[in-house]
């Protein structure tokens, strides 16, 4: 008997900067107050980045604040679901400002997840995460892991030797997100020895948007998963460009459970 042919999936991983505009780097001083108060255009652009998902099966978000005044108590996960036409999103709030300002991992799904974790990676610093989704039974099934790695490369990697130990039982995985670094870093080198994780065929530079220079969103696969086209998005007005990526994965791994 022949096996089921292989599905294609359109993924795409997005920081959205809680819907806040930043255009320039003195944006950072003079927009700063847009990261704390619900004023300004972020319904404009989570629009803009509902209209860019709508054409993808999973979507992995970082930066989405799951409801604080900053986004006017909304949460922009749930919100992006409903706009995009999603039936499944997940989120995981990570980093809380006094109320003002929250910060989540988010997940949109076309397919319904069998299972979702919720882990909190190590730092120097807390308020780091990894939203882990499996998709079909048993270890062959599907996991999609969405991640926002430090700024600094010795909490990188803890963090990164975590997300190893996370997904080194999943022949069929995808890791996607804000590593703030490049992939060929040595901290990123125990994530593929230690996973079926493969460093990225290209490098897709995504930061900062408006002159994108350094490759530190990224998308990686399995040797299982055939990646097909890669590009940047632009991700309405947030200071870095969306990822996305289609990946052919093996029908099995995406087996419902009975």
């Amino acid at each position: 008997m022949n096996s089921p042919a292989p599905r294609t999936l359109r993924l795409l991983t997005a920081n959205i900067q809680a819907g806040s505009s930043t255009r320039r780097y003195s944006d950072y001083v003079t927009r700063s107050w847009s990261h704390a108060l619900p004023a300004g255009s972020k319904r404009t652009s989570l629009d803009a980045i509902a209209k860019m998902a709508q054409g993808r099966d999973i979507v992995g978000l970082q930066e989405a604040d799951p409801g604080s005044l900053r986004s006017g108590f909304s949460n922009q996960t749930h919100y992006l679901a409903q706009r995009a036409g999603f039936n499944y999103w997940s989120h995981q709030p990570n980093r809380r400002m006094g109320g003002v300002a929250s910060s989540a991992n988010g997940l949109l799904s076309r397919l319904e997840p069998v299972e979702v974790q919720d882990h909190a990676l190590p730092g120097r610093i807390g308020g780091r995460g990894v939203l882990l989704a499996k998709f079909g039974d048993g270890a062959e099934g599907l996991a999609v892991a969405v991640a926002h790695l430090s700024l600094g490369a010795g909490s990188r990697m803890s963090q990164l030797a975590f997300i190893a130990e996370l997904l080194s039982d999943h022949p069929n995985a995808v890791l996607m997100g804000d590593f703030n670094c490049m992939a060929d870093r040595p901290e990123m080198q125990t994530l593929y020895r230690k996973t079926t994780l493969q460093p990225p065929g290209c490098l897709v530079p995504t930061f900062p948007s408006w002159r994108p220079e350094r490759a530190i969103d990224h998308i990686l696969v399995s040797s299982t998963l055939q990646q097909r086209e890669v590009e940047a998005v632009p991700a309405a007005f947030s200071d870095h460009l969306a990822l996305a990526m289609s990946v052919e994965v093996p029908a099995q791994s995406l087996r419902e459970k009975a």
